[in-house]
């Protein structure tokens, strides 16, 4: 457990494990750097793996103000980086992870030597103007009115493969039964506005697309799409995994990521 303070406003809260290249990994809507103890601990023998708290998640500060673009996210991912001395990095963002991940590499392609995008979402772009101004108002009237817990158990069953496993799905209860209004605003503003579509054939750097085979928040037909349009990437379906795939089958994940970075 580790913190850094990137400006005067945020201090970034995350965890590390591990030698060798650094492995950034960024989260998704509901989830922190303790979703991913499954991969600190699976790759870290291959890599210096970092997982971040989002601003507004976990155990980083809050923004003073929500943000409303992933480019501010990205911004802070750049200070981030910068306050760990790298020059460049593997980057690894799942779901609107993967949105922070692909405006960081178009921005700052020099910085990414490898980028992986897991269950990526389009946000605004695939979906029609009436459904995405529906899910931003869900959004925020459940951050506003719910509980964490009820915003967690109504939200992380569509994020798992039907039957999944006990021990699973109560850990991303339990993590996503932590979610502050900061940075569930923040994103929830990030993914209304989101359209990345002009910028995914510019990704010049080897990329990664994984997704969950049953993945009803972000399809298969979805990373297809990523995977169309960046033109120096390669598509892995994990099997019989929702959402959170690296959750639901770790070692298939961690495998899938070893084999496509170690060279």
């Amino acid at each position: 457990m580790a913190y850094i303070q990137v400006n005067d406003d945020i201090t970034i809260h995350y965890e590390m494990e591990g030698s060798g290249k650094p492995l950034i990994i960024l989260h998704g809507l509901g989830n922190s750097s303790q979703s991913w103890k499954k991969q600190l601990d699976g790759l870290k023998n291959q890599f210096t793996v970092i997982a971040w708290d989002a601003p507004g998640y976990g155990k980083s500060s809050d923004q003073k103000e929500p943000y409303t673009s992933f480019s501010q996210f990205a911004d802070i991912l750049n200070a981030f980086i910068d306050k760990l001395g790298y020059d460049s990095v593997y980057l690894l963002g799942h779901s609107m992870g993967s949105a922070i991940a692909l405006d960081f590499t178009y921005r700052f392609p020099e910085k990414v030597d490898s980028l992986v995008i897991a269950d990526a979402t389009r946000g605004a772009a695939g979906q029609s103007e009436e459904e995405n101004l529906k899910k931003l108002h869900r959004r925020i009237n459940n951050i506003k009115n719910l509980s964490p817990n009820e915003i967690a158990k109504q939200r992380v069953k569509e994020l798992l493969a039907p039957n999944p496993q006990p021990e699973v799905k109560a850990e991303a209860e339990r993590i996503m039964a932590q979610v502050r209004p900061m940075g569930y605003i923040s994103v929830s503003n990030s993914l209304f506005s989101l359209n990345q579509m002009d910028i995914l054939p510019s990704i010049i750097v080897p990329t990664l697309v994984i997704c969950g085979e049953l993945d009803k928040a972000t399809p298969v037909s979805e990373s297809e799409i990523f995977h169309d349009l960046i033109p120096n990437s390669r598509l892995v379906i994990i099997p019989n995994t929702g959402h959170l795939c690296y959750q639901e089958d770790s070692e298939g994940f961690n495998s899938e990521i070893i084999g496509f970075l170690v060279k």
